[in-house]
């Protein structure tokens, strides 16, 4: 019997089964890798950077180095951060679903697993309808004399002073929490007891999460509007043009309530639209907020790259307000940025989706009642140097240490006498 009669089929169907093997491979996508990036030190990660740094240095290097995408550990956690208004809105908006709300587990601790953030679902919107019935619009109107009262007191209380202005407006805005959650409490010493935890908890909850007796984090187990309003008053300190504009904007308000004898309005709050855009472009200069958490529930692929379940995800709404592909000048304070629409997905300081804070109305009014009496009855001078403090958030160097002192007069009077006095060295 000839062999090759039984070579020829072994043959056949060697070939046969190499065709199907390398079909099904070419057919099969190529498994994800993940993002490139460093994961710094074991345990501590990339941390001591994010905390002793200018943000901005920190998230912009990676991004210049690795793209849109990239790995890095921080507080404990392996991360994926991701600096595009689509990747902000995929992980936000279009595919919440498969990011749940989350902390690194240092800072879940302090706030309790049944804060509002780290839900979904019916629950979510359950717990968020009771946390917004206390911010709703008809609470708000209503409680526009009494935020009012309590910026003018701590103004009042500056005059003629330098103080830190930061340490300042955390009072205010702790005095405004109070007010929208429980009314008017007028138990003095209850109200400090509840400002000392509250104040031991921010101070533990914005450090380094190290667990050793007497630090910061050790005893509490930001508050983002005296933050943006500590440097409102500093860019419109450095910026006499909108300086001007806004004190023009505001003192015909003062004057139509009788040169302030009278509250203000709900409605001229909402007409007050030069002061709202200088906070807009105070929330995105300064960018409290640089980024927020996800945690991804299964193994996700995006753009070719591998997010694995279980860690977290970091939308860098910093990195996005800085982008000069958005935002001509990104370092320049420039209100009118603001008087045209801005693209979607690029001016996100409260978030964005489901989980967007619900406060954002509220600290919005906060800020245009403070600027209001703040540029109508005072002058203020920063002291000392400029310079940033990061802890990790940025705020001014001490805290914006400035001196204030109440006006004799009005904007106009003082043109007048400015004029007057020129008048008067033109004749000498």
């Amino acid at each position: 019997m000839n062999t090759s009669l039984l070579y020829y089929p072994f043959l056949f169907a060697l070939l046969s089964f190499i065709f199907l093997l390398a079909k099904q491979l070419r057919s099969r996508k190529p498994t994800p890798n993940l993002p490139p990036g460093s994961m710094g030190w074991p345990y501590l990660g990339e941390t001591l950077q994010l905390y002793s740094q200018n943000p901005n240095v920190f998230f912009a290097t990676r991004q210049n180095r690795y793209g849109e995408v990239f790995k890095t550990h921080i507080l404990g956690s392996p991360c994926v951060m991701l600096s595009s208004p689509e990747a902000v809105r995929f992980v936000l908006v279009t595919q919440a679903q498969l990011f749940k709300p989350t902390y690194p587990q240092s800072k879940e601790k302090l706030i309790g697993p049944s804060a509002l953030f780290f839900h979904q679902n019916d629950y979510h919107a359950q717990i968020r309808r009771l946390v917004q019935s206390s911010l709703s619009l008809d609470v708000t109107r209503n409680l526009v004399p009494d935020i009012e009262a309590i910026a003018i007191s701590l103004l009042d209380s500056w005059s003629g002073k330098v103080v830190n202005t930061f340490y300042e407006l955390k009072k205010f805005t702790f005095d405004v929490a109070v007010l929208f959650i429980f009314g008017h409490l007028n138990n003095h010493h209850h109200k400090e007891v509840l400002k000392e935890n509250y104040y031991t908890l921010d101070k533990g909850y914005n450090s380094f999460p190290t667990n050793l007796p007497g630090s910061s984090y050790n005893k509490s187990v930001s508050d983002t509007t005296a933050s943006l309003l500590t440097w409102m008053i500093k860019y419109i300190h450095d910026d006499s043009n909108t300086r001007e504009a806004i004190q023009i904007e505001q003192k015909a308000i003062f004057e139509s309530n009788d040169g302030g004898n009278r509250t203000l309005s709900w409605a001229q709050t909402r007409n007050m639209t030069l002061t709202s855009r200088a906070i807009k472009e105070s929330l995105r200069m300064a960018s409290i907020i640089s980024f927020t958490f996800r945690e991804a529930v299964e193994d996700i692929e995006y753009k070719g790259y591998l997010i694995p379940k279980g860690w977290k995800v970091l939308p860098l709404f910093r990195n996005i307000h800085h982008n000069p592909d958005f935002f001509v000048d990104p370092h320049k304070f420039n209100p009118s940025r603001f008087e045209l629409g801005i693209n979607p997905n690029t001016f996100m300081p409260f978030g964005n989706g489901l989980h967007t804070c619900p406060g954002n109305e509220v600290a919005k009014l906060q800020m245009l009642i403070f600027i209001h009496h703040l540029v109508n009855k005072f002058r203020w001078e920063v002291v000392g140097s400029g310079g940033v403090h990061y802890d990790p958030f940025p705020i001014p160097q001490r805290g914006l240490p400035a001196k204030f002192w109440k006006e004799t007069c009005s904007c106009s009077q003082r043109r007048t006498s400015k004029l007057a006095s020129r008048e008067e060295s033109k004749l000498k």
